[in-house]
């Protein structure tokens, strides 16, 4: 009896281990199929996602009464495609994640390794810059620069680059600060290697992994932002499909055709909580190499 329960917990143990690394490669899957089907899903599909047919207009999906095969998810209030919409929407999100964790990739990492690197004065202005965007708030900032400059995705996707930079600046100052005394460091400046050959050669290939994985979180803070601002009318302009967009067109008709609300939120919370899981097998990866 001892024995059974003394091994049950090492048992349980591999099996839990197994099955978290089957949800990580499920989600990067999934993920994978989402980006696929909001590239080439709209040159699949019959109808243009902007394209209104008012005599069409709010049917159901083809699994209610009265849907029809022509239109799987069914049309919202101005007679278009939902399905057509919502691959739009995903490669739209898909555009506004990838282009503004690169910037932020840009930008932070760029100041971070600097402070890093230099340490002294250039350390103490990265810091404060650091301190001074972490004092403002992302969603407060984004809706008066979108409300006074306009709406568009230009520059939905510019505030959103320039207000996500912060986590790669804390990490990549922390590694630079930590590998600029390393021995390969110390080689490299006795051979006569420049300041920027060094940053180059030495320490950025050893922040690589960590950076994607920050990537990964801001990309899905920014397609959740955009979905936040496009529901306040801030966001992607219409008639641009846009996830957010499309939940806030569908809620005035809400009570007759949830579906209209139902199946992009769905869209969005997947499309969130796969980019979240990629960032969870980059990060076991990384950790496995350490």
């Amino acid at each position: 009896m001892s024995t059974a329960i003394a091994s049950s917990p090492s048992s349980a143990a591999p099996r839990g281990d197994r099955l978290a690394r089957a949800g990580r490669r499920l989600g990067f899957i999934v993920l994978a199929l989402l980006v696929l089907a909001g590239l080439i899903g709209p040159y699949l599909i019959a109808h243009d996602p902007y394209s209104q047919d008012l005599l069409a207009r709010l049917q159901e999906p083809v699994w209610a009464e009265g849907g029809d095969w022509n239109h799987i998810l069914g049309t919202d209030q101005l007679g278009r495609d939902v399905l057509a919409r919502a691959l739009y929407g995903v490669r739209v999100s898909a555009l506004i994640g990838l282009s503004v964790a690169l910037m932020g990739g840009l930008i932070g990492t760029t100041l971070g390794v600097i402070a890093g690197y230099f340490g002294g004065a250039v350390d103490r202005v990265v810091s404060f810059l650091i301190t001074a965007r972490l004092a403002l708030p992302i969603i407060l900032v984004a809706l008066a620069v979108v409300s006074v400059v306009g709406a568009s995705l230009t520059v939905v996707v510019l505030v959103l680059g320039l207000l996500l930079w912060e986590r790669y600046a804390l990490v990549a100052r922390t590694m630079a600060a930590s590998l600029r005394n390393a021995e390969f460091v110390t080689a490299s400046r006795l051979q006569g290697c420049t300041h920027l050959q060094i940053i180059w050669r030495d320490i950025l290939p050893n922040l690589v992994g960590n950076l994607l994985i920050i990537g990964t979180v801001d990309a899905a803070m920014a397609i959740t932002l955009e979905a936040s601002l496009s529901f306040l009318g801030l966001g992607v302009p219409a008639p641009m499909p846009s996830l957010g967009l499309m939940i806030a067109e569908g809620k005035e008709n809400m009570l007759f055709q949830p579906s209209l609300v139902v199946i992009p939120s769905i869209v969005l919370f997947v499309l969130v909580l796969c980019v979240n899981r990629a960032g969870e097998t980059l990060r076991a990866i990384q950790m496995k190499k350490g």
